[in-house]
């Protein structure tokens, strides 16, 4: 289990693995455009090589790409859903060129149309952007805490995706505190374990590439996507501990979303908290 954390690319896409260093991060995850914005600037090919040089030279692996958070396979406008995939395109081109090993999006809001009025639109989007894409690389469904009608906070929805997709580049990303909010009880044994149950049954292990650790600010089932720093929030240490030792996790690379114990993101606490209960979890 390879323990990584979410970090900037300001001073070029190279400096995220120095920083991933920095804080003793064994895995990476950035952005390679704003994060609010449509804009996409194609980074030079200096900076792709560099950056997979110095993975490769640090150990720094996997490295993921995130996506935009405008992305939105629910988009009601034929205009938003053409930008999404475009920026979804982008991304893997850039993601392949780097070594990554794919690209993490929302889904997205259906806004109010309903899961089922959205269902084809949001397939036929990813198998355009599949299409559109290098062979190499991974488009990867992270699941939604459930605010604002977003799409995929239940692990049937994510499932029933996947297997209509029928594309093996198609994975998923396991947010700890999007499930717990989304009414999952991952901070329990008992919680967890009927929480993997379903999503071995509806999504498959086997398509489980990436969990994004995060504690939660808000309770059980409050629809929130807000993330607390590891320890500090309602799954807690004991959590996070029945977590790492749920062997389905084993070697599933960990990525820290967390706002940093003096608010500037993941940092080498967050860090050290979860390499201390990846050693008591013996993996």
């Amino acid at each position: 289990m390879r323990i990584g954390a979410h970090v900037s690319t300001a001073g070029g896409l190279p400096k995220a693995v120095d920083r991933a260093l920095e804080i003793g991060a064994e895995a990476v995850q950035c952005f390679c455009s704003s994060p609010q914005g449509w804009a996409f600037k194609p980074l030079p090919k200096e900076q792709t090589d560099a950056f997979r040089d110095n993975s490769r030279a640090s150990g720094v692996s996997p490295a993921f790409l995130h996506g935009i958070y405008l992305v939105n396979l629910s988009a009601p406008t034929p205009e938003n859903l053409q930008k999404s995939k475009d920026s979804l395109v982008s991304y893997m081109g850039i993601a392949s060129a780097m070594g990554g090993a794919g690209v993490i999006f929302h889904g997205g809001s259906h806004r109010g149309a309903g899961y089922e009025g959205v269902f084809r639109q949001a397939v036929r989007c990813l198998a355009e952007v599949l299409e559109a894409s290098p062979q190499d690389v991974q488009l990867i469904l992270e699941n939604s805490a459930g605010m604002g009608d977003h799409i995929g906070s239940r692990f049937e929805e994510i499932g029933r995706i996947l297997r209509a997709m029928g594309d093996p580049r198609m994975k998923v990303c396991l947010d700890t505190q999007h499930c717990f909010a989304a009414g999952y009880n991952v901070a329990t044994r008992e919680g967890l374990e009927a929480a993997m149950e379903e999503f071995d049954r509806e999504i498959g292990l086997a398509n489980l590439v990436a969990v994004h650790a995060n504690d939660s600010k808000g309770p059980l089932a409050c629809g929130l996507d807000r993330h607390e720093n590891i320890g500090e929030g309602h799954i807690g240490l004991d959590g996070f501990l029945n977590i790492m030792r749920h062997p389905p996790f084993r070697d599933v690379p960990f990525i820290l979303e967390v706002p940093g114990f003096a608010g500037k993101g993941p940092d080498k606490r967050n860090m050290d908290i979860l390499k201390e209960l990846r050693a008591r979890a013996g993996v």
